[in-house]
């Protein structure tokens, strides 16, 4: 059995930075066990599967400013593993995934959007006309936030306490979100893995994401799932989202409002995230580049 596969780094547009993901452009057929085996073998911290997208349950009504996301079609439905586990949604993923797709001329955009469909529902993609430039971005699916339990054990875990109450904000992924003191004190943060696991398995939680303005005129970020097997993630698009919402709930910034968010250079990737606040929600984007076109035989 041969599948075709890409890799592409993900919040780069340098070959080896950024994150990368797997691809498996032609998925279907394949079992759930199998598509944990690869993710398990790629040892990626998400790789994903693609399928054709489910049928539509109804024309409906596009009128009355319809979300395009709900009213049409999907363009392909995906599902994305961790080396351990399946989540319902995650960002790098599905930026990595449309870049593969529209490289290897398996979608075409309609009106500049790809629908991806996953387990949180349908995510609206923007393809600008010149995406392999200026990259690509997704509409948050909607979130919940609420506050994270036990936070003396964050605080432990972290080593240094968060400036507010930190947060649970649920976007299929659900991350602690948690802001420090500087962007100085996100870089130099050496949490403890165990600690971090134990607590995302006692909550139910995806992981940590901690943040800071770093001085530069950006959000420094770093991102924790260890319960996953990723120690570090190198440029969580989700986690990013997440961050984004928590701001947005706290009134650090508003609608209008776009700023550029580092992550991954810590772990040698050195990503750049696109966070732009609009009023029918939060977008995170970024460029891609794909490093590996080739087969996987099965």
């Amino acid at each position: 059995m041969i599948r075709r596969i890409h890799t592409v780094d993900v919040f780069t547009s340098t070959p080896l930075k950024g994150n990368p993901v797997a691809v498996v452009l032609d998925a279907h057929g394949l079992s759930t066990g199998e598509m944990q085996a690869i993710a398990n073998w790629t040892n990626l911290s998400e790789t994903t599967f693609i399928l054709p997208p489910p049928p539509r349950k109804g024309t409906g009504q596009a009128g009355g400013g319809a979300d395009p996301a709900d009213t049409a079609p999907a363009d392909y439905h995906i599902r994305i593993f961790t080396p351990r586990a399946e989540l319902p949604f995650a960002g790098h993923p599905t930026i990595g995934s449309a870049h593969a797709l529209l490289s290897a001329g398996l979608v075409t955009p309609r009106n500049g959007i790809l629908i991806q469909h996953s387990a949180v529902g349908p995510v609206e993609v923007a393809v600008p006309a010149d995406w392999r430039e200026a990259g690509l971005s997704f509409r948050l699916p909607p979130h919940q936030i609420s506050p994270a339990p036990d936070p003396d054990a964050l605080t432990a875990a972290l080593g240094t306490p968060p400036l507010a109450p930190p947060a649970i904000v649920n976007v299929g992924p659900r991350w602690v979100i948690a802001e420090l003191s500087d962007g100085a004190t996100v870089r130099a943060l050496s949490p403890d893995l165990a600690c971090l696991a134990a607590y995302d398995r006692r909550h139910a939680t995806t992981g940590l994401t901690v943040f800071a303005a770093d001085g530069q005129g950006r959000v420094a970020v770093r991102s924790f799932a260890p319960a996953d097997g990723i120690a570090e993630d190198p440029v969580c698009g989700s986690g990013n989202g997440a961050v984004a919402a928590y701001r947005l709930n706290l009134a650090q910034t508003a609608v209008g409002h776009a700023y550029l968010a580092s992550q991954g250079r810590e772990v040698g990737r050195d990503g750049t995230i696109a966070i732009r606040y609009a009023a029918d929600g939060i977008h995170v984007g970024g460029q891609a580049v794909t490093v590996i076109e080739g087969q996987l035989r099965l």
